[in-house]
């Protein structure tokens, strides 16, 4: 899964994002109907920037949080879903310096957890307004749009260069007495620092010519590219390469570090609590990466953000463009042209985790003839009779359990080990549309929709489902499958074609408990590739039992990596000198 959360060790991003499963003590998203006596009298807040900040007018999304507490900065307390932050969100057009823009019951503004104003208690709050930034894009399939460029920030945009945020006012709200807050814009996010190069991790950034004239604008790809030990000492050697996929971020493959790190001990306390048992620190990682009988080897991750997420899921879209063929076509000759790699099918391995898991499931699916296997874990869903516990093929609606009469509500998104619903497709929707509207919430439902579905009449990716509502478009869904999207339909229709270049390649990890509810599509695909013939998949599944949630994986990343070695010597072609790839 995308969905990104804050925790107080910063933005986890390990091939996926975990939740703790906390729950705060408010009530759940919902419309809430303001009374006579709150409508007649001013409930807003109203928002405006000034010339020295931005001289030019924007397009964007507003944004106003009304935190409890003034730590972590109100504005990085959006999105997150578990601590419930209030905050509600506007589009501008064209705002100019000086303009205000007003968020107030009577304009309609919506809000998450609460759809309107009148559903925040009365009390003390640290208010703080933050404008996200669009820029305007011509794109070659004659639409033109608006949506945030991404600035190597991972669309994250409380944390994205240029974008404007005021600053925190604590103030007394009352929706009953009526409020009128005012927020001036006058800071500017700066740019982000890229990390230095090391002698063992590089960074690459390179210009898409296949996106740009996609987008009309300039577009970056890129990778992390982690090299052997004694890489430079060995100037003959090629090595074989793991494409590790995850979402964006700077930070080396494997978080291969060189130093301990002060929140080593605290990171992997964090992630033993929520059940991933597949970490070793990056500092012993680094240690058993570099230690004299680790085979050798070069690790890359991808970078490769859009305007709809932090991550294109490694293909193309009709919505964001050829990014699976930037990536193949672009990223990796330039990667293989300057760092020493083997340059055959055997010698290139995937993994990944989550949204990575799914990327590397379907870059070996869809390229079984360029990648030589796959460790898939937890991936996202794989059977979009399974999209979670929504079959949206059949379902009526998203929100809704069918099959009664009335039907159930809710529809859990996420739930604990134990199986206590903590997030339901209601609140991630509701909290996607008050993030920005026309899927620009940069979050997960409508990143899907964004790299599987069609382009909406208006440009934008038409929706799967109402946010609202929950109201499945069957259309929708039909053109996902239709185009390759759902792994499993894909696989069964193709599996004469790719299937004897898939042999052996596919291996699949996920908990029975998986928080996300992944495992139920991943038991779909199992049933399928346990039954082919001619030829027969040879490959495996794992399960954690019990009670193994998102994150579990039988391996460490080391052992891992140990894993995928031997795998690639075994299928080594006949005569290739494997033991240079074990110097001391």
């Amino acid at each position: 899964m995308g969905i990104r959360v804050k925790t107080e060790i910063g933005l986890l991003a390990v091939g996926l994002v975990f939740c703790a499963g906390a729950r705060a003590q408010v009530a759940p998203a919902q419309e809430i109907s303001c009374t006579a006596q709150q409508t007649s009298k001013p409930i807003k807040l109203e928002v405006s920037f000034p010339e020295s900040a931005h001289a030019a007018p924007i397009t964007g999304r507003v944004f106003v949080v009304l935190a409890r507490r003034p730590d972590p900065d109100p504005r990085e307390q959006i999105g997150s879903w578990t601590q419930r932050t209030p905050y509600f969100g506007e589009d501008v057009d064209q705002l100019k310096p000086g303009e205000t823009t007003t968020l107030a019951v009577n304009s309609g503004t919506l809000g998450f957890p609460f759809q309107s104003l009148c559903g925040v208690a009365a009390g003390d709050y640290y208010v703080e307004a933050l404008l996200n930034v669009y820029t305007e894009f011509h794109r070659a399939d004659g639409h033109s749009i608006w949506a945030h460029m991404d600035h190597w920030e991972g669309q994250q945009f409380t944390e994205s260069p240029g974008n404007l945020y005021s600053d925190v006012q604590k103030v007394h709200i009352d929706p009953a007495a009526g409020f009128d807050v005012k927020l001036s814009l006058t800071h500017v996010i700066p740019p982000v620092e890229m990390p230095a190069d090391t002698a063992q991790v590089k960074h690459i950034k390179i210009q898409s010519q296949l996106l740009t004239r996609f987008w009309g604008h300039p577009f970056y790809i890129g990778a992390t590219v982690l090299l052997p030990k004694g890489y430079e000492n060995h100037p003959n050697v090629r090595y074989p390469v793991i494409y590790l996929q995850d979402h964006f971020n700077l930070n080396p493959p494997f978080y291969f570090s060189t130093t301990p790190d002060s929140h080593d001990a605290g990171f992997t306390a964090y992630l033993a609590a929520v059940g991933v048992t597949h970490w070793v620190n990056g500092y012993e990682f680094q240690k058993a990466w570099n230690s004299p009988e680790f085979p050798r080897m070069i690790a890359v991750t991808f970078q490769h953000p859009t305007p709809y997420f932090d991550d294109s899921y490694a293909v193309n879209s009709a919505n964001d463009g050829p990014y699976g063929d930037a990536l193949l076509k672009e990223l990796v000759p330039y990667l293989e042209q300057h760092f020493r790699m083997l340059r055959q099918p055997y010698a290139r391995v995937l993994t990944g985790g989550s949204t990575g898991g799914w990327e590397s499931l379907a870059l070996q699916v869809f390229h079984p003839d360029f990648f030589g296997g796959t460790w898939t874990f937890y991936p996202d869903p794989i059977d979009f009779s399974r999209y979670q516990l929504v079959n949206i093929y059949k379902d009526e609606n998203a929100f809704l359990v069918p099959g009664f009469d009335p039907p159930v509500p809710e529809r859990p998104l996420e739930r604990t080990t134990e199986g206590q619903v903590t997030f339901t497709e209601r609140e991630m929707s509701l909290m996607e549309e008050v993030l920005g509207t026309h899927g620009r919430s940069a979050q997960q439902l409508e990143a899907w929709e964004a790299v599987y579905g069609p382009v909406g009449d208006d440009g934008y990716p038409q929706p799967l489902w109402n946010k609202l509502t929950g109201q499945i478009d069957h259309s929708v869904a039909d053109y996902m499958r239709d185009h390759g999207y759902d792994l499993r339909y894909y696989l069964q229709e193709n599996w004469p074609k790719i299937g004897p270049q898939l042999v052996g390649k596919i291996h699949v990890f996920v908990g029975d408990m998986d928080n996300y509810y992944l495992n139920l599509p991943v038991y779909q695909m199992e049933d399928f590739l346990k039954g082919t013939k001619n030829p027969y998949y040879a490959g495996s599944f794992s399960y954690g039992r019990p009670m193994k949630g998102h994150g579990w994986s039988p391996l460490d990343n080391v052992q891992l990596v140990r894993a995928m070695a031997r795998y690639i010597v075994k299928h080594a072609p006949k005569g290739t000198d494997t033991a240079k790839w074990h110097y001391k």
